[in-house]
């Protein structure tokens, strides 16, 4: 069966191009069929250039409403017909029109051990709390801000004398090594969203250990 994604994004696309190396080499199985950015002219959009795949941009400043723009997402994503719908740093709030037309479909990534820091600034609130540890969370989206359903983290110990921007490199690794790992397991059917709990099935890697440390 092919698996058919569409991957959402607002500016660099790291880890859009992380998802997209694992798809050509294989170690996910089936395809991205189209990315949207709601910001025209991103790095994002140039790195998916590069592997080839189909790209839009909505823009979200050429609606007024959130649910305009929404509802125009909503429509372009359904066309696909997607099995999975990844916000690979997309910074838009979704209205629950979208996460309810793709529930149990959409997953996001975020810059922390959530439920800590949601929304914005993750690694400057980490540093400035003096956490020792921080790291990234993938969760199936609900209709909360950075709320749904845990499938994984990736942890890390913080070096107190790091910069922010230091920090967040370190950050980015976690990202590139743990998303397209997920997007690998929800694709062969190993995990699953049942309710509100994640199901892992006996072969999935994330099942015994939610959190993985790295060394970074």
């Amino acid at each position: 069966i092919m698996i058919k994604r569409v991957v959402l994004i607002s500016g660099n696309g790291s880890n859009l191009e992380a998802i997209a190396k694992a798809c050509q080499n294989n170690s996910i199985p089936g395809s991205i069929e189209l990315v949207i950015s709601n910001q025209p002219d991103v790095k994002g959009l140039e790195r998916a250039q590069k592997y080839h795949l189909m790209t839009q941009t909505i823009s979200h400043t050429d609606f007024s409403s959130r649910e305009d723009f929404d509802q125009a997402l909503t429509e372009r994503v359904l066309s696909i017909e997607p099995d999975l719908v990844v916000l690979a740093g997309f910074m838009r709030i979704l209205t629950t029109q979208f996460t309810n037309a793709f529930a149990g479909k959409l997953i996001n990534i975020h810059p922390s051990l959530l439920p800590e820091y949601p929304g914005l600034d993750t690694h400057k609130q980490a540093l400035e709390n003096g956490d020792l540890m921080h790291g990234v969370t993938i969760h199936y989206v609900d209709e909360g801000l950075d709320s749904g359903p845990i499938i994984a983290q990736g942890a890390l110990k913080i070096d107190p004398s790091q910069s922010e921007a230091k920090l967040a490199q370190r950050i980015h690794k976690i990202e590139h090594a743990l998303l397209p790992k997920v997007i690998a397991e929800i694709s062969k059917g190993l995990i699953s969203l049942k309710g509100k709990e994640v199901k892992f099935e006996s072969k999935s890697y994330f099942g015994k250990n939610n959190m993985e440390f790295f060394n970074v």
